[in-house]
């Protein structure tokens, strides 16, 4: 394990970056927002690639509105109208995407300095304290995550527990592009998810409600197919998101961990797995990567250069009681896993 200086915030703060490695790989995370920076992997030549987004500048990450790498919370994802009732009280939060509430907010968990609380050759443990009230959600939560780096790929495993009822969805808003993180869009390469339904949503990026089967539309991804083959479809949910940018309902397995998503890129014949223990993953096809700060090595991060699979409960489910429940109970733990798989084809 290396430890290396990335700045410091605007108050001072030293911001560290960790670099773990197993094996081949090798792995990068800050300790501003707990963000993945890079992910180094081998390609069927034996070629090292760099994997994910990130930049070279800590300004760059406290300026940018894209969440490149980062771990977000309290809530990932979208509620809607801003506001949520639990236990018969209203909670007001943060409009910061329109009329709704977006990734925790203004000072959601993706723009906090965590704290390294352990670290090895091949693991990193971060944690975090939100106090109550925190962008005006109940319950002192204490958050920590830890990367597990291993020579097939990296585990983030999140604990949480929180002194009063509360929400809680933790995921990573990594960036994917297989080919290389300066390779430019992604569309030849292929993705695949194991998932018969998902949430269609309002032009807004609210889930109605329903759970819609796949059959019969571009939504349909449970075979293998180039992500650029569809996402300009005439499709209403596609032209709302302006590509992919959709909750998917995991079939799950016997496994509490199961297979979530498959991605490959033909032109390095790297593939990524992507297993969790959580119900959704969202797919997003990088449609609003235009206005991003150049990348690393001054890559030109551009409209779906990179894809997200980010593994999370269900996006508004407060408001919909057929959904999983985010709802942390005071003495509970939230305790998942996702898990990220490289392989060579």
């Amino acid at each position: 394990m290396k430890k290396t200086p990335f700045g410091a915030m605007p108050d001072g703060a030293a911001v560290e970056q960790y670099t773990l490695t197993a094996g081949r790989l090798e792995c990068d995370i800050l300790t501003y927002g707990g963000a993945l920076r890079a992910l180094r992997v081998p390609d069927r030549d034996g070629r090292i690639v760099d994997v994910l987004l990130g930049f070279d500048r800590l300004e760059d990450y406290l300026s940018h509105d894209k969440f490149l790498g980062a771990l977000v919370g309290r809530y990932a994802n979208r509620i809607g109208g801003a506001s949520f009732d639990l236990n018969g009280v209203h909670y007001s939060l943060p409009a910061n995407d329109g009329p709704n509430h977006l990734h925790g907010g203004h000072r959601g968990y993706f723009s906090r300095l965590w704290m390294a609380e352990a670290a090895g050759d091949s693991f990193l443990t971060l944690t975090l304290d939100s106090p109550d009230g925190e962008e005006g959600y109940p319950g002192h939560l204490t958050v920590r995550v830890t990367y597990r780096l291993a020579e097939d790929g990296l585990t983030i495993a999140y604990r949480a527990q929180t002194d009063k009822d509360t929400l809680c969805n933790l995921t990573n808003h990594a960036y994917f592009n297989l080919s290389g993180h300066d390779s430019g869009p992604v569309g030849d390469q292929t993705i695949q998810l194991f998932a018969g339904r998902y949430t269609p949503t309002d032009a807004g990026s609210i889930p109605t409600g329903e759970l819609v089967p796949v059959d019969g539309t571009p939504m349909d991804l449970r075979q293998p197919v180039p992500m650029g083959a569809r996402w300009d479809d005439d499709f209403q949910q596609l032209a709302f998101a302006g590509g992919y940018d959709h909750n998917w309902v995991l079939d799950g397995g016997e496994d509490p961990v199961s297979l979530a998503a498959r991605a490959y890129s033909p032109r390095t014949g790297i593939a990524l797995e992507v297993l969790t223990d959580l119900p959704g993953v969202q797919f997003y096809s990088g449609n609003y990567l235009d206005g991003c700060p150049a990348g690393k090595g001054g890559a030109p991060y551009a409209k779906r250069w990179g894809f997200c699979l980010e593994t999370q409960f269900f996006p508004d489910s407060p408001h919909h009681p057929n959904f999983p429940s985010a709802v942390l109970r005071a003495g509970e733990v939230w305790e998942h896993t996702t898990a990220l798989r490289f392989s060579l084809c």
